[in-house]
C-alpha cells in the first residue's frame, strides 16, 4: 500500500466519529464502512496478516524449490553433455556386435548345412 494511501486512512480513523445507534458488540464482529475507507476489526486484521504472511511464505518456497529445480537442470544438462561421447561410442559396438552376430549366424548356418549333406 502507498504511504499516501496508509496516511490519509490513518487519518480517517483518526477523525472523530459521529455517533452511531449501534450497540458496541456488534461493531467488533461486523466491518463498518466510513467515508469509503473500510475498517477492519483486530480478528479480521490478524487473520488478514496471518493470511498474507503464509502467502510470502508460500512464495519463498516457491521460489526456493525453483532455484533448486533450475540448479538440477543446469547439472543434468551437464551430465548429458558429458555422457553424449560414451552413448555414441555404445552404439558404434552394438552395431559391430550386431553385425559380427550375423556373421557367426551364417557360418554356423553353412557348417550345419555341411553336416546335413554329410550325413545323407
Amino acid at each position: 500500500m502507498s504511504e499516501s494511501l496508509w496516511k490519509s486512512d490513518v487519518m480517517e480513523e483518526a477523525l472523530p466519529e459521529e455517533p452511531k445507534t449501534e450497540p458496541a458488540a456488534e461493531k467488533a464482529s461486523e466491518p463498518a464502512v466510513e467515508s469509503g475507507a473500510v475498517t477492519l476489526s483486530v480478528d479480521e486484521f490478524s487473520a488478514l496478516e496471518e493470511r498474507i504472511q503464509r502467502t510470502v511464505n508460500l512464495v519463498k518456497f516457491e521460489r526456493q524449490a525453483r532455484a533448486t529445480a533450475e540448479e538440477r537442470v543446469i547439472t543434468l544438462q551437464t551430465q548429458l553433455r558429458e555422457q553424449a561421447p560414451l552413448v555414441e561410442q555404445l552404439q558404434k559396438e552394438i552395431s559391430a556386435l550386431r553385425e559380427e552376430r550375423a556373421q557367426v549366424r551364417q557360418r554356423v548356418e553353412r557348417i550345419l548345412s555341411q553336416l546335413d549333406a554329410l550325413e545323407l
